[in-house]
C-alpha cells in the first residue's frame, strides 16, 4: 500500500501527465481550449462519460454486473504508477464493440473526469473486468406528444381465476400463469404451418434492457418499456390507447433498465420501480393511484423484477443488496387496493432466527446479498409462493470474511412462502456458501408428475434441480452442460462440492470456473411443456476466472467484490449458445441443440409443438418441441431481449418477442465479436399467419 505521501506525490505526476497532453495534442485536432483540469473540462467529461460510459460503470462509477467499479481502491490499483494507463485503457477497449465512435478529446476529458472523481493508491493488476454494485444509465430526454390518452373501454376486471387459470387467449402473468410454465395451450401456429409465419405489426420502445413481458387480456396489451413507462395497446394491430411515463431518479436506473415483468390484478396494473417504489396504475385509464416506498434508492436498493398475485396479495422481490445495509433483503406482500405493507420477509438469517448462525459470526449489517431478481410463482391449489433467492454478497466467501463451509442462509434457496403473511414455510439451499457468483435465483416451474407435486429451477451452474414442492425435499437432479466447479455431485442427496482450489480461495487469489458468472443458465428463462413433460432451457456455454478483492466491513460499503474475466468454453468450437430439452420424469435429455450465437430471451412453448426463442445475431427462431429440429427463423433489426409470448384475439394467434439488449452488449462484444450487434434496435415484434 501506498502512504499518503506517495499517493499524493502519484496524484500530482497524472495530473502533470494530462496536462502535457494538451501540448502534445495540437489545440486544432482536440478542440480544448482550456487546461485539462479545469471545471469545464471536468464537467464535459462527465457529459461525455454519461454519454459512452455509465451504462455499464455506472453514473457514481460504482461499475455493475458488466462493467468495472472505477470509484474504489480495487480499480485504482490496476492504474499503477504509470498515468497513461487509464487512457490508453480506455482509447483502445472503450466502448465494447463501438471502439472508434469517441473523439479523442472526449477520451481525454473521460479520462480526466474519472481520475477527478477518484483517488489513486497503490498498483495492482490489469485486464481485470471489476464488478461491485449495480448503477445507472441515462434516462431518455422527456418526450412530448401531441398524443392523447383515451380510456380504455369495456374492459372486465382483472380476477383471480383470470390469473390462476388464464382463458387459453390471454398471458395475465409474468411465464403466462403463476405456475411459471412460459407455455401457451395455443395450437392454431404449429409444426406444420410455421414456415407460413409474417409479421403482423411492430413498435419501436424506449432504448435500454429490453427484457420486459407483454401481458395480454380481451384483446389488450400491456407493454413495459426501459425506464419504467407503461402501455396500453390493442394487441390485434399495436394501437396505442394511453401510456405513463414514471419519473425516477436518474440515478436509480440499474444496468440499463430491465424490468422483466409487471402484475395485472382487478382494475389496477402493478410495477415495481426503478427507485425502489412499488406503483399502482389503473388499467383503464393508466393514471397513478398509489405509490409505496419499499426502500431508499440512495443505498442502492432497486428493482430489475417486478410482482406476483398470490392469493390477492402483490408479493415481489428487491436487488441491491449487495450493499453493507441495516434494512438487508427481503421481500414484501403488499395490499393491491391501498399500496400498504401487510409482511416483510427478510431473506437472510438475522439474529433471533434459527438459522442465524449459518453466518457464523457475522453481524446482521454484514449479512448482505440474497436478492431476488426474478418474479416468483405461486400454487393456488397449495396456496404456496415459491421464490429463489442469489448467492450472499461479496460474491467470494473470503471477500465478506467468511468460508464455503458457511452456510450464509437462505442464499441461494428456494423459499416456500405463505402469500399472506410471508412466512416461510420451507426451504431448500442448492449450492450453501456460495463463493463464485452461482446463483440458483432464476425462475421456479410448478410441474405435476403424475401425483407429484414438483418445483424446477436451473441456476447459473446449469444444473436442473426437482424438488417436492409441498415439503421441500430433494427428488432429483441433472447436469445440462459441462462444468468444472464440483468436486463432485451427489446426484442421490442432492449436494453439490467444490473443488479445493475453489473452496479454499483467498483474496486476491485467481480461480477459473466453468461455467462462469454468466452461466450456464441466467435470466433467459426455461420453459415447460406439461403434454410432452419436456422442460426446455437455454444455456451459455462461458466460462470465466474469478479473484475476491478485500472489502472493508463498514455501513454503507460492501459490494460484489471481485474481478471476473469471462470466456469461451474449451471444444464446443466456438458455439457458446446452447439449447437443451430435459424430459422432467427421468431427467433424461431428450435433445441439445448448439450454435456460435448466444440465446438471449426466454423459452416459449405452445400446444402447437414449437418452442420459440431469439438469439443475439438477431434471429427469432421456432424449434420442433419433441425433436430439436429448426423449423423457421427470421432475422429482426437488433438482438432479441425478454421473454417471448403468445396470445389470440379474433380467432388469430399471435407471437410477440422483443428486441434491444442494452448493457448486456459488455459481454457479447467482447464474446462474439464476429457477430455484428447494431446500436439501439429496441422493438416489439408480433407475427402472425398468411391467410
Amino acid at each position: 500500500m501506498l502512504n499518503l505521501k506517495e499517493t499524493n506525490n502519484m496524484i500530482k505526476k497524472i495530473k502533470i501527465f494530462f496536462i502535457s497532453l494538451l501540448i502534445i495534442i495540437p489545440i486544432h485536432k482536440t478542440g480544448l481550449t482550456e487546461s485539462l483540469h479545469n471545471m469545464s473540462n471536468i464537467e464535459i467529461g462527465k457529459i461525455a462519460y454519461e454519454k459512452y460510459c455509465a451504462e455499464c460503470h455506472g453514473y457514481k462509477l460504482r461499475g455493475t454486473a458488466h462493467g468495472s467499479n472505477l470509484s474504489d481502491n480495487n480499480f485504482l490499483q490496476k492504474l499503477g504508477k504509470n498515468p497513461d494507463k487509464l487512457y490508453q485503457e480506455i482509447v483502445s477497449t472503450m466502448p465494447p464493440g463501438k471502439i472508434g465512435i469517441i473523439e479523442k478529446k472526449d477520451y481525454l476529458n473521460i479520462t480526466n473526469y474519472i481520475l477527478n472523481f477518484s483517488d489513486i493508491k497503490e498498483d495492482g493488476i490489469q485486464d481485470w473486468v471489476s464488478f461491485n454494485d449495480p448503477s445507472t444509465i441515462d434516462q431518455p430526454d422527456e418526450r412530448q406528444s401531441i398524443f392523447k390518452n383515451k380510456v380504455l373501454e369495456n374492459f372486465n376486471n382483472i380476477s383471480d381465476k383470470d390469473i390462476n387459470y388464464p382463458e387459453e387467449n390471454d398471458w395475465t402473468s409474468w411465464r403466462r400463469t403463476p405456475l411459471g410454465h412460459g407455455y401457451s395451450p395455443l395450437k392454431q401456429i404449429n409444426k406444420e404451418n410455421v414456415k407460413k409465419l409474417r409479421l403482423a405489426w411492430s413498435l419501436t420502445m424506449n432504448d435500454g434492457s429490453n427484457q420486459g413481458t407483454p401481458l395480454i387480456s380481451q384483446g389488450i396489451m400491456i407493454l413495459t418499456h426501459p425506464g419504467n413507462m407503461v402501455q396500453a395497446l390493442n394487441a390485434e394491430n399495436g394501437k396505442l390507447i394511453w401510456e405513463y411515463r414514471y419519473t425516477y431518479p436518474k440515478d436509480s436506473m440499474v444496468l440499463g433498465g430491465p424490468t422483466k415483468n409487471i402484475a395485472i390484478y382487478k382494475d389496477k396494473i402493478f410495477m415495481a420501480t426503478y427507485d425502489a417504489a412499488l406503483i399502482a396504475l389503473d388499467i383503464r385509464t393508466g393514471k397513478l393511484l398509489w405509490k409505496t416506498i419499499k426502500a431508499n434508492y440512495k443505498d442502492g436498493y432497486t428493482h430489475s423484477s417486478g410482482p406476483i398475485i398470490a392469493n390477492g396479495t402483490v408479493i415481489s422481490g428487491i436487488n441491491g443488496c449487495e450493499r453493507y445495509i441495516e434494512d438487508g433483503c427481503f421481500i414484501t406482500g403488499h395490499d393491491p387496493n391501498s399500496g400498504k405493507e401487510i409482511w416483510r420477509t427478510s431473506t437472510v438469517a438475522l439474529s433471533g432466527d434459527i438459522n442465524s448462525a449459518s453466518w457464523g459470526d457475522t453481524p446482521d449489517i454484514f449479512k448482505a446479498g440474497s436478492d431476488t431478481w426474478v418474479a416468483g410463482s405461486y400454487d393456488p391449489i397449495l396456496n404456496t409462493f415459491y421464490i429463489g433467492t442469489s448467492q450472499a454478497k461479496p460474491w467470494v466467501a473470503a471477500s465478506r470474511g467468511m468460508s464455503p463451509n458457511e452456510k450464509a442462509l437462505y442464499t441461494n434457496s428456494t423459499l416456500a412462502m405463505d402469500p399472506k403473511t410471508g412466512k416461510i414455510l420451507w426451504f431448500f439451499q442448492h449450492i450453501p456458501g456460495e463463493t463464485i457468483d452461482m446463483e440458483v435465483g432464476f425462475e421456479r416451474i410448478l410441474a405435476n408428475i403424475g401425483d407429484k407435486k414438483v418445483v424446477l429451477t436451473v441456476g447459473k451452474d446449469g444444473i436442473l434441480w426437482k424438488l417436492d414442492r409441498e415439503n421441500g425435499k430433494f427428488i432429483d437432479l441433472k447436469e445440462t452442460i459441462n462444468q468444472n466447479i464440483y468436486k463432485t455431485v451427489n446426484r442421490k442427496k442432492g449436494m453439490v462440492s467444490y473443488r479445493d482450489d475453489i473452496l479454499l480461495s483467498k483474496i486476491d487469489t485467481p480461480f477459473s470456473a466453468c461455467p462462469g458468472i454468466y452461466g450456464g443458465h441466467n435470466w433467459q428463462a426455461a420453459s415447460y411443456d406439461p403434454e410432452n413433460n419436456l422442460i426446455v432451457i437455454p444455456l451459455h456455454q462461458l466460462c470465466a476466472d474469478m479473484v475476491g478483492r478485500y472489502i472493508e466491513q463498514k455501513e454503507g460499503g460492501g459490494g460484489y467484490g471481485a474481478d471476473s474475466r469471462s470466456y469461451k468454453m474449451d471444444n464446443i468450437d466456438g458455439k457458446v449458445g446452447k439449447l437443451v430439452s430435459i424430459n422432467i420424469e427421468n431427467m433424461n435429455q431428450i435433445w441439445e441443440y448448439e450454435q456460435d450465437a448466444m440465446f438471449l430471451t426466454g423459452a416459449l412453448t405452445t400446444a402447437g409443438g414449437l418452442t420459440f426463442i431469439g438469439d443475439l445475431d438477431r434471429k427469432f427462431m421456432a424449434f420442433n418441441t419433441k425433436t430439436g429440429e429448426l423449423l423457421w427463423h427470421s432475422v429482426l433489426g437488433s438482438a432479441l431481449h425478454g421473454f417471448p409470448v403468445s396470445y389470440a384475439k379474433n380467432g388469430k394467434q399471435y407471437i410477440a418477442v422483443q428486441t434491444g439488449m442494452g448493457v448486456f452488449r459488455a459481454l457479447t462484444s467482447s464474446i462474439s465479436p464476429e457477430i455484428y450487434q447494431p446500436e439501439g434496435g429496441n422493438a416489439i415484434y408480433v407475427f402472425e399467419l398468411q391467410n
